[in-house]
C-alpha cells in the first residue's frame, strides 16, 4: 500500500519521536517537516490543526491527526 504520510514536528517532541519510530516499525515511509526549519511548515500545520499549536501533525492519505499516542 502507497500511504502518503507527511509529520509536522519539532525538536525536542517525544510524541513527534514516538510517531517516527511507529511508521518506522510499520514499514511506511513519511516526509518529515520540521515547522522550525522549514519554511512556511508553521503555517500550513497551524491550517492543517485548525489554529492549534500542537504537534505532531499527521496527515495520513490526506487524513489529519493531532498528537500522537494520546499526545
Amino acid at each position: 500500500s502507497n500511504m502518503e504520510v507527511t509529520i509536522y514536528t519539532k525538536v525536542g517532541c517525544p510524541y513527534c519521536a514516538a510517531a517516527k519510530k511507529h511508521y518506522n516499525e510499520i514499514g511506511v515511509p513519511y516526509e518529515e517537516v520540521d515547522v522550525h526549519t522549514v519554511p512556511g511548515a508553521t503555517d500550513k500545520a497551524l491550517k492543517l490543526s485548525d489554529g492549534k499549536r500542537i504537534v505532531p501533525v499527521i496527515v495520513e492519505d490526506g487524513r489529519v491527526t493531532l498528537g500522537f499516542g494520546g499526545g
